[in-house]
């Protein structure tokens, strides 16, 4: 018998909006921090439509936090968004900490800030270094089309 909870996430078109669900979550986030984490939002979003290959983004929860994948494609690896709870005003985007993608980001990009090998710590107040973002997101939703291309080949 199939879960019936899985059959909806199967299901679910890939969002253009999100579910009620993360709604919730970032209605619930401090004014400074929720402005900051909805214009992350729009930024994924619009980095997976202009980034070949990447496909329909689903906006879901994990681990109570806005989490973006690709099923469409399975080109990336999950980004996750969310406050940093121990200090105010910090928010974070959260990658999977198995995968080089952080060790990557700090090479590029060694005046950002990072959380072991797991994320990029942005502050509220500081102007948002978006051109650094939107290609660290476009690495990590289109992680897994390299891995791939490097498999056939051998």
């Amino acid at each position: 018998m199939k879960n019936p909870a899985k059959s909806r996430t199967a299901k679910r078109p890939p969002a253009a909006h999100s579910d009620a669900a993360v709604e919730s979550v970032f209605s619930a986030y401090p004014k400074p921090v929720k402005a900051r984490l909805l214009a992350l939002r729009r930024l994924i979003f619009d980095t997976a439509k202009a980034t070949k290959g990447v496909g329909a983004l689903e906006e879901t929860l994990k681990w109570g936090q806005p989490s973006y994948l690709t099923p469409e494609t399975r080109s990336g690896s999950t980004i996750r968004i969310d406050q940093v709870k121990s200090v105010e005003g910090q928010y974070a985007v959260y990658f999977h900490c198995q995968t080089n993608l952080v060790e990557t980001f700090r090479e590029l990009y060694p005046e950002l800030h990072y959380s072991g090998n797991r994320a990029i710590l942005l502050d509220a107040q500081k102007k948002v270094p978006e051109a650094e973002l939107r290609h660290c997101v476009a690495l990590a939703l289109t992680y897994h089309v390299g891995k791939r291309k490097g498999a056939a080949r051998k």
